[in-house]
C-alpha cells in the first residue's frame, strides 16, 4: 500500500511508475509467457486449417499425443499446452470456425455439453474451489489463436496466484500434462 505521497508505508523503495498514480484501482496480472502468441510464434498463419491450426491438428493425433481428453461428434476437449492452472481445458469444434455465431445448432449444443462434462470431470478429479469458463473471440479480446474458436475451462483454487507465478515468474503445475490428460479421461462422465 502506498502513502499519500506515493511512498510505500513500509519504508521500502517505491516501485517503478509509483509516481504515476493509481487511476482505476485495479490490480494487474502480467503474463509475459503469452508474448510468444502475441508475436505470432506457433500461431496459425491464416484463416484455414491447412495454415497450421493446432486445434485442427490435435484431433488427428492419438489422444495422449494430442492431449485430447474427450471426443464428441462435432467437438472435442483438449488440454491447454500452456495452462493457466493444472487441468486447464479447451473445448473446440472440429470445424475450423472463428465466430461463435458461425457454429451450427449441433456444434453449439455439443460445446455446451462438453463444457459441462469438463466441469464434472475436473471437480471429481481435482476438487477445484471455482472455475473460469469462457471464450476470447478475436485477437483484441485476448484470443491467442483467434482463427479457431475454443472455450476455456480453468479450474481455480485459493492461492493459485501466489508468490511463484506473480513474483517468481514460475507457474507450478503439480503433474505433467500427460498425467493430467489421463486423470481427466478416467474421470470423464460416461453416457
Amino acid at each position: 500500500m502506498r502513502g499519500a505521497d506515493d511512498e510505500p508505508e513500509d519504508g521500502t523503495e517505491p516501485h517503478p511508475g509509483a509516481g504515476t498514480g493509481d487511476p482505476d484501482g485495479q490490480d494487474r496480472l502480467w503474463t509475459p509467457h503469452r508474448m510468444a502468441y502475441i508475436k505470432g510464434e506457433g500461431r496459425p498463419t491464416g484463416p484455414h486449417a491447412e495454415d497450421g491450426c493446432p486445434f485442427c491438428r490435435a484431433p488427428g493425433l492419438d489422444d495422449p499425443e494430442g492431449l485430447v481428453v474427450a471426443r464428441g461428434e462435432t467437438a472435442y476437449v483438449v488440454l491447454n499446452l500452456y495452462p493457466y492452472n493444472s487441468g486447464h481445458l479447451l473445448v473446440c469444434p472440429y470445424r475450423h470456425v472463428s465466430e461463435y455465431t458461425s457454429l451450427d445448432e449441433e456444434e453449439t449444443v455439443e460445446v455446451a455439453a462438453l463444457t459441462r462434462a469438463g466441469l464434472t470431470a475436473l471437480t471429481e478429479a481435482y476438487r477445484p474451489q471455482g472455475f473460469n469458463v469462457g471464450m476470447n473471440l478475436g485477437t483484441v479480446a485476448g484470443a491467442g489463436i483467434a482463427a479457431h474458436l475454443h472455450q476455456h475451462i480453468v479450474p481455480r483454487w485459493g492461492g493459485d496466484t501466489n508468490f511463484m507465478p506473480v513474483i517468481g515468474r514460475t507457474k507450478v503445475l503439480p503433474e505433467m500434462l500427460e498425467q493430467t490428460r489421463a486423470t481427466l479421461a478416467e474421470h470423464w462422465p460416461r453416457g
